[in-house]
């Protein structure tokens, strides 16, 4: 039935159970929607027919509906509604919601192409690889307008915006290759703007990330505007990001405290600001904290960090963010002893 309903009203092909999900959802509204319409389009007829005028003294019978009718049909349609808000945010949830085990890349979006970033393995351009299987999340911003990252498979769309890193995640368990879209305009060659998404098995998957370095090589040929460092993993690219951009003159691994504090442990914790908040210290907080550090000073340092934004660019501080999620356990003997420091500043 589910194939049939799905060919019947020209839908793509599911590629996740959340698909699945969401095209039922569909049927369901599509369903009750038209045997409505039906109904309402039946009853009309059998009105004209029924009641049509047969002689010039006939007048329109006026009907009085009473409250035993009026009442049973609003508290349904009002319930069958309220059913459709229920499910549709049930599944809201599950979508903004991913596992913790989630496999995490790192997407940029600029005109007209789709770049992408692995913790374990290649960066690639406009191709997008993932095991079936394996819940992925996508880590995603924009280098200038905003985009749209739309994969019509997966009954998922996210905006991409610049400045900012949006989220989404999916399960794809059926192996094959999927159109990625840009659905929001976004300039001339927006129509342009594809990609695919190459869903592999666990062996293909293992021999793809073996294969990376032909593949990076065949990336870097083909796009080589995409300016790639591709034969290191990210955490790797992200601790030579920080070195050579000095954020070590105030910022430590190693749990040590400096003129910032240190991203030993730093990812995922609750961090106390001078103004009395906490927060939590994800991506979108540690992006924010290098684009604009003064936005939320960290109690106990002072506001003297310049901003990074117009000189890390996207890669490097999606690198950045990489290498401090694998300092997230607690800091180990620090090999070097720092002085004390008197001036602070935020991360």
């Amino acid at each position: 039935m589910n194939e049939f309903l799905r060919r019947l009203l020209f839908l793509p092909p599911q590629a996740s159970a959340m698909a699945a999900s969401v095209d039922a959802l569909h049927y369901f509204v599509i369903g009750v929607t038209m045997f409505a319409s039906a109904l309402v389009g039946a009853v009309a007829w059998a009105f004209i027919v029924r009641y049509r005028r047969r002689t010039h003294v006939d007048q329109t019978v006026r009907v009085h509906a009473t409250l035993a009718f009026e009442i049973p049909m609003i508290v349904g349609i009002l319930s069958l509604f309220i059913l459709w808000w229920v499910i549709g945010f049930r599944q809201f949830v599950r979508m903004e919601t991913p596992p913790a085990n989630a496999l995490d890349v790192y997407v940029m979006a600029k005109q007209w192409m789709w770049k992408f970033s692995y913790s374990e393995g290649p960066s690639a351009v406009e191709r997008l690889t993932v095991p079936a299987g394996r819940p992925v999340r996508l880590i995603m911003t924009s280098r200038d307008v905003i985009h749209s990252f739309y994969v019509p498979a997966l009954r998922m769309k996210q905006d991409v915006i610049p400045g900012r890193y949006t989220t989404m995640w999916f399960n794809a368990d059926k192996p094959g290759t999927y159109p990625i879209y840009c659905a929001e305009y976004c300039g001339v060659s927006h129509s342009r703007m594809r990609g695919e998404l190459v869903v592999l098995s666990d062996e293909d998957y293992d021999a793809w990330l073996g294969g990376s370095e032909a593949q990076a090589v065949a990336e870097r040929t083909a796009h080589p505007e995409a300016s790639f460092d591709t034969n290191t993993d990210l955490p790797s690219r992200g601790r030579a990001v920080a070195v050579r951009r000095a954020c070590f003159a105030c910022h430590t691994d190693d749990g040590q405290r400096h003129i910032g504090p240190t991203w030993r442990g730093l990812y995922m914790s609750r961090v106390t600001l001078t103004d009395g908040r906490i927060m939590t210290a994800d991506e979108a907080y540690l992006t924010k904290s290098m684009m604009e550090p003064r936005a939320d000073i960290v109690a106990g340092y002072k506001p003297i960090m310049p901003t990074y934004h117009g000189i890390l660019e996207e890669p490097e501080t999606a690198a950045l963010v990489e290498f401090i999620k694998t300092l997230r356990d607690g800091p180990p003997d620090p090999s070097v002893a720092l002085p004390n420091v008197e001036a602070k500043a935020e991360p």
